[in-house]
């Protein structure tokens, strides 16, 4: 290759645009690397070293679909040109909040009036009142996104539902945003797919529900006749240290904790936790721990021995 093209390529991480590469080589040197091999087209005006290309599945995969996520994201933006932003899927693996997979096409948003198309490897989404600038998108590892929140909503309906609620309660979780700002976002999907149930996630997010697990408990096993009000996450510091409770009876002094499928079985965690309990069982409150397993298959038992400790402890208060 050409070493002044050599050195354009290297500078742009693998990939350059036709339209900056001519400006520092002619045509011919531009044809000659792409006839030779050293350089593909990807999009149309990008082109990126063809030592970059996976090995696709077949001949008919688009040649953008052979570069790495991190480089088909560059490329879909440098095709774009400042007209489209990295969105849904895309955007949701730049965000850290769910990779892409092999397979997976790469999605961009744009005015509904840009002249940009979908095509082989790219989902274009073409979006009225939208713009590719502050406040709806942001830089983010150099890259145009749209904002977290309306990605989440865009990538709701497109992800397998199993798949679906993960991202949004990791973004909370780990405070990128909050339940009030995704129904905001939420606003601008009226006939969204399954709408209710992002809704209804929101719903239980705000409450205080911090993981699938604690969701499932809300919903079956800790509402209804008998149960009290539980707080959610209570902050509680016991000398020097400071720990979050799942589910605080207050009047009863009761905490209920869920327990992740992959807590049953360490030890070290097992012994953190006994270490917590007996902490906590020095101001007066009575730990009550349930397994990933029986609250999903034992759910009507849990409730019951919940209601018991329960009533047992108001008996004892009142003795």
């Amino acid at each position: 290759m050409n070493v002044v093209l050599q050195q354009l390529v290297e500078r742009g991480g693998g990939l350059v645009t036709r339209a900056t590469a001519l400006q520092v080589v002619p045509e011919w040197t531009l044809q000659r690397a792409c006839g030779c091999g050293e350089l593909v087209r990807v999009l149309p005006g990008v082109l990126a070293a063809a030592h970059l290309l996976r090995d696709g599945p077949g001949a008919d995969t688009p040649a953008v679909s052979r570069l790495t996520f991190a480089l088909g994201h560059r490329a879909a933006l440098a095709w774009a040109a400042g007209a489209g932003a990295l969105s849904h899927l895309s955007a949701l693996d730049v965000w850290g909040m769910r990779r892409q997979t092999a397979g997976d096409v790469v999605h961009l948003s744009a005015p509904g009036g840009a002249s940009l198309r979908t095509r082989p490897g790219v989902n274009v989404h073409r979006r009225q009142g939208f713009f590719p600038e502050p406040p709806q998108v942001v830089v983010r590892e150099g890259l145009t996104v749209t904002r977290l929140e309306q990605t989440l909503v865009d990538s709701w309906p497109i992800l397998p539902s199993a798949e679906r609620r993960a991202p949004v309660i990791r973004a909370v979780n780990d405070w990128l945003t909050t339940p009030s700002r995704l129904e905001m976002a939420l606003g601008s999907a009226p006939k969204m797919h399954d709408r209710a149930a992002f809704r209804t996630l929101l719903t239980r997010l705000a409450e205080g529900c911090r993981s699938p697990l604690e969701i499932w408990g809300h919903e079956r096993a800790f509402t209804g006749p008998g149960m009290p009000t539980f707080r959610r996450q209570v902050r509680i510091r016991v000398g020097p240290r400071t720990m979050y409770l799942d589910l605080f009876a207050e009047r009863e002094r009761v905490n209920i904790e869920l327990d992740g499928a992959t807590t049953h079985g360490d030890p070290r965690q097992r012994e953190i936790d006994l270490r917590r309990d007996a902490l906590l069982a020095t101001v007066g409150i009575l730990v009550v721990r349930f397994a990933h397993r029986r609250l999903f298959h034992e759910t009507d038992d849990v409730r019951r021995e919940t209601l018991a400790i329960l009533t047992n402890r108001r008996t004892s208060a009142t003795a």
